[in-house]
């Protein structure tokens, strides 16, 4: 990951980031509250791996599930501080998703999602994936998980609550945010 100060050129506003990310399709962006553009590490083989068991089985849940919509990776949304962020999996409710127009669900939506997963790979910073876990919360995600397959750990971010540590789970539920949901981490996390 790099973070590239632009404030002394130019001041990236959401449609203009969304322009360079369509101008850019191989690479993968964000941008941060404060305007520095993020340019992210693509993933090796094995969390390539790791990413489509998670973001499978979330979705498999939310189409059995029909209360939400279940986003990969690819999605980028605009949290209400402004920063523009593509967790590696992410869900929001139907009622939250269908009250926004059409226009914004086709773009990087406007919202901040009900729920978040990062997925540790080789080349991220732990320190700067907790940070992005607590702008999360601080913008208005309910539950999310930082799950670090090195260290064979979890955290969990709940609003309003401490982080919580998970050593070695085998599984991870979806409380009260993600009725039902029990994710098993094997191949995630093993």
């Amino acid at each position: 990951m790099i973070a590239l100060n632009l404030k002394p050129l130019i001041v990236l506003n959401p449609s203009h980031f969304q322009q360079l990310c369509v101008a850019n399709p191989d690479t993968k962006l964000e941008l941060n509250a404060q305007g520095d553009l993020i340019i992210m590490s693509p993933t090796g083989g094995e969390s390539g791996i790791r990413n489509q068991k998670l973001t499978m089985r979330l979705g498999i849940w939310s189409e059995e599930n029909g209360t939400g919509v279940a986003f990969d990776s690819s999605t980028m949304f605009q949290l209400p501080n402004g920063a523009l962020r593509s967790p590696d999996a992410a869900w929001i409710q139907s009622s939250r998703w269908n009250a926004l127009a059409k226009s914004n669900r086709e773009g990087f939506p406007p919202i901040c999602p009900d729920f978040v997963v990062e997925l540790r790979s080789q080349s991220d910073s732990l320190a700067s994936l907790q940070a992005k876990m607590c702008e999360y919360r601080e913008n208005g995600v309910s539950l999310g998980w930082l799950i670090d397959p090195f260290a064979k750990q979890v955290e969990i971010y709940r609003i309003n609550q401490p982080k919580e540590v998970l050593v070695n789970p085998t599984a991870l539920s979806g409380e009260d945010i993600l009725p039902n949901l029990r994710l098993s981490l094997q191949g995630i996390i093993d």
